[in-house]
């Protein structure tokens, strides 16, 4: 009986893709590691740059804290960090010795695995980064083979890179990674051998989510074709716009005949959890969707359709939406087919819009479709058409955004920032406000441990406690009594 693994991505992708990545914090975190660690997960995609961004910014918790102490909880158990090539939470390509010192500090902090992610599919950024990241470790390298829909993004397109990128002896595994949900089971048979066949004998997984219903479908019909590995949620952190949910596919992976590599009983423990997180958090869970056949065609992601849709109420235009869908295949033609994973579902979507309220296309242009039609996200995978491209060229912004200064060089950061200043300040303070970084420094360590149960009542009282005028409280319920006085020391 062939055996299944999966792959939890609950902390990092279900937050990201049901929570805008702010629902979860470290002790949401540290208080599910046990739990996580019996389920025998074959790795959790645990975080990136801008999840570190996040932990600084809205929780003012410490990222480089919260690896280590995951991972001294989860010793069995890789931490995933998925990272854009050569980037570092800024939009800007890094210097190669920063990225050299981003990776090391990953690794020394608990991450074991890495996930080198190329919306271009550029062979050598992919390669460079995993050549610098085996040099500062020993922690796994998984190239992504982004799916999307397009005329170019054919599976000998895919079977290509994976082909070219596994010449270096530094990448250890690839996986199908599907952020739209496009993959359907029929293009699954084709594609899935076309990759196998192009990986030898290394390991495939695959990653599909079920914003339109398919994910789960398609998962099941590439375990049937040789994938070792299945990404998936946890209870509220799956389905929706997340990955399959993981009960729901141990059941069908077992109804197919495959042995799957977790303690149920576990996992049922962590389902638990995680309920109960999201139900005294607020946390609206994963549902299953309804396939959608316009999505296979405009591919907008639905937080940013929300957004463009809010924008066009608020200018009085909203019936103007069905044009700017249409639009936004043709901008994303224009543009050579980027795939529609961030930043590019709002730059193209953005643009549409200013393409169908304008007074004519491209009249106005942000300065990120700028900034890649110069190429500063990577070389298009598709030659941007050329009368567009003049257009978009043709004007002095884009000559101002000519000569904005590139990502400095290590040595000048060091040089700026105090030479002994240790490592993991250092990263963030280089890429991040410096007041956002101070916040959390002033906060000390962060809490490791979380009750939902206790969460409504803390929830109330901070509430209470920002009222300017709610000087004593008390609070009774038969012979419990709980009073508090501002400015009262115990």
């Amino acid at each position: 009986m062939t055996e299944i693994r999966l792959v939890d991505v609950t902390m990092r992708d279900g937050n990201q893709s049901l929570w805008g990545a702010t629902g979860l914090n470290t002790a949401h975190m540290l208080q599910a590691a046990a739990l996580t660690e019996a389920c025998g997960f074959r790795a959790i995609d645990f975080t990136s740059s801008s999840h570190m961004a996040v932990a600084v910014r809205y929780f003012q918790n410490n990222p480089w804290e919260r690896l280590r102490r995951m991972s001294a909880a989860m010793p069995t158990t890789p931490l995933q960090f998925i990272t854009t090539g050569l980037r570092f939470i800024a939009w800007q390509q890094a210097d190669p010795e920063f990225m050299r010192l981003v990776y090391r500090a990953l690794q020394a902090n608990g991450v074991g695995r890495f996930v080198l992610l190329d919306p271009m599919h550029e062979v050598p950024a992919v390669i460079e980064a995993a050549r610098l990241v085996k040099e500062e470790g020993n922690a796994e390298v998984m190239a992504a083979l982004t799916f999307t829909l397009s005329e170019i993004h054919t599976d000998q397109f895919y079977a290509n890179f994976a082909r070219a990128v596994g010449q270096s002896p530094n990448i250890d595994l690839f996986y199908i990674k599907d952020p739209a949900g496009l993959l359907s089971m029929d293009r699954a048979r084709t594609l899935v051998p076309a990759v196998k066949a192009a990986i030898g004998n290394r390991p495939l997984e695959i990653h599909a989510h079920t914003t339109v219903g398919q994910g789960m479908l398609a998962s099941l019909e590439a375990a049937r074709l040789g994938i070792s590995a299945i990404h998936v949620g946890v209870g509220p952190g799956g389905d929706g716009s997340s990955l399959p949910e993981a009960n729901r596919m141990v059941a069908n992976l077992e109804e197919a005949g495959f042995s799957v590599g977790v303690d149920k009983a576990a996992l049922k423990r962590l389902t638990t959890y995680w309920q109960s997180v999201a139900l005294a958090e607020g946390l609206p869970p994963g549902t299953p969707q309804n396939f959608d056949a316009s999505f296979l065609r405009h591919q907008i992601a639905g937080g940013v359709m929300t957004t463009i849709a809010r924008q066009l109420d608020e200018l009085g235009l909203s019936d103007r939406m069905g044009a700017v869908i249409e639009e936004t295949g043709q901008v994303r033609a224009d543009l050579g087919f980027p795939i529609m994973v961030t930043p590019f579902p709002q730059m193209v979507m953005t643009q549409a819009l200013f393409n169908v309220i304008g007074e004519r296309r491209y009249a106005q242009v942000s300065d990120q479709v700028i900034r890649y039609c110069m190429g500063k996200f990577g070389k298009p995978t598709s030659p941007i058409d050329s009368k567009v491209l003049a257009t978009i060229m043709d004007r002095p912004r884009s000559r101002e955004l000519e000569k904005e200064p590139t990502f400095p060089a290590l040595g000048d950061l060091r040089r700026q920032f105090g030479y002994h200043m240790p490592d993991e300040e250092f990263l963030l303070r280089a890429v991040m406000p410096a007041e956002q970084v101070d916040a959390m420094l002033a906060a000390g360590r962060s809490r490791g441990t979380y009750s939902p149960k206790a969460a409504p009542i803390i929830s109330l009282l901070r509430k209470l406690a920002a009222k300017p005028d709610a000087r004593d409280i008390v609070i009774e319920r038969g012979s419990f009594r709980l009073a508090l006085h501002a400015g009262a020391s115990l």
